[in-house]
């Protein structure tokens, strides 16, 4: 499959911000579709969280796939965050000890840095995808993260 795009949309939710989160993604092989999606909830947790969860899910599913570790990789997000922090912002970050330029601790580092591996070990190109404008895949994965934030507001008996 080395010689086959692999194409990975993300997408991330809070129902108020903090509140009730959900994430999605959605792996596609030009050559086969649809190969696998996935999404996840948490109770108590924030937007940018979510956004940067389903980046972390998805290329974690990539890597435990030995025919897909060294697939050329297109993540698709529409967070701004998401794609200017891992392709621009993270370098300040790194160097200034995981501090902003304001010296403050960087929020959700933990993620940024499981996600800065992950970018490091495969082959991927970050694109921001514009969200709710019609985009199939990026509509689907929208989709899918407010199902799992209802799932999750069904399950506590409350609304979103």
């Amino acid at each position: 499959m080395n010689d086959t795009q692999l194409m990975v949309f993300t997408d991330g939710g809070c129902s108020g911000n903090p509140g009730p989160g959900g994430w999605a993604y959605l792996i596609v092989c030009e050559s086969r579709g649809i190969i696998d999606e996935k999404w996840g909830a948490e109770q108590l947790t924030t937007n940018n969280r979510m956004e940067l969860s389903a980046a972390v899910e998805a290329l974690e599913a990539v890597l435990v796939d030995p025919s897909l570790r060294t697939v050329a990789i297109t993540l698709y997000t529409d967070s701004q965050y998401v794609q200017k922090g891992i392709t621009s912002w993270i370098h300040g970050w790194k160097r200034n000890g995981w501090k902003t330029s304001n010296k403050e601790p960087v929020k959700n580092q933990d993620l940024w840095q499981k996600l800065d591996q992950l970018a490091n070990t495969l082959q991927v190109e970050w694109r921001w995808v514009k969200g709710h404008a019609g985009h199939e895949y990026n509509e689907r994965v929208d989709r899918l993260t407010q199902e799992a934030i209802a799932s999750l507001c069904n399950r506590i008996d409350r609304p979103c």
